[in-house]
């Protein structure tokens, strides 16, 4: 009887690798990215299960990894390879998810393949939620970047010096700083529930209003996915 293993290595070699390059995305293996001159707009796919280990004869369960990477950003990193991969942190990006924060589910989302004569449905629904859903994000992204939705507050050495305070403290980097509409807006992978993170944070806003910027009168932090987390603002406290 054929295994998942071995269903799972010919679906992807003989359907979801070109599925995703019939979409546009290029690549090979389990990494891709979308052609674009100024960002590395990538996907990889992350697996669990299959020959090694104790589940060999089980299911092979896969994702996807989503990541936004200015190319000067990555040419200025220095780090080994031609490009990201998808599936490493590296602290430089704009942008990361798991492909089930972007879907309408909102949470973790696990393909699997298993023997029988349905199993390459599992290939179809997970190319179908990259096409309607993944890219679509993925360039969205990318739009809103390029766009220059707001000027860069701190440079990079000064963003590392403040990121050094939130590494001390446990607390998730601070990935963009910028100002928008007189606000200095803060992008990070934090969370609503963090309350370590919202308290620290609270601190090295009013530090930043502390300086007197004319620029801005308030800070607010989202997480990687642009949603609002929490905001100070002293004309209201």
């Amino acid at each position: 009887m054929t295994t998942a293993h071995e269903l799972y290595a010919k679906g992807l070699r003989d359907h979801l690798a070109p599925a995703l390059r019939a979409l546009g995305l290029l690549g090979w293996r389990r990494t891709f990215s979308l052609p674009d001159e100024t960002h590395w707009a990538l996907l990889g796919l992350v697996e669990q299960g299959g020959p090694a280990g104790p589940t060999a004869d089980g299911p092979v369960r896969y994702t996807f990894d989503l990541s936004l990477v200015r190319k000067t950003d990555w040419a200025l990193a220095a780090f080994p390879g031609p490009r990201p991969d998808p599936r490493a942190v590296y602290g430089i990006e704009i942008w990361r998810a798991r492909i089930g924060e972007v879907l309408p589910v909102g949470e973790d989302v696990w393909w699997e393949v298993l023997p029988g004569p349905r199993w390459r449905v599992t290939l179809d629904d997970s190319v179908a939620a990259v096409r309607h859903y993944g890219l679509p994000e993925l360039l969205r992204r990318v739009d809103r970047d390029r766009g220059g939705t707001g000027e860069t507050y701190l440079g990079p050495a000064e963003l590392e010096q403040v990121n050094a305070v939130l590494l001390a403290a446990s607390v998730a980097r601070i990935q963009r700083a910028e100002l928008v509409d007189k606000e200095l807006v803060l992008t990070g992978a934090w969370t609503r529930a963090d309350a370590v993170a919202r308290t620290v944070l609270q601190g090295v806003a009013h530090g930043f209003l502390s300086a007197g910027d004319e620029r801005f009168g308030a800070v607010r932090c989202l997480d990687t996915l642009g949603r609002a987390l929490w905001t100070v603002d002293p004309s209201t406290e």
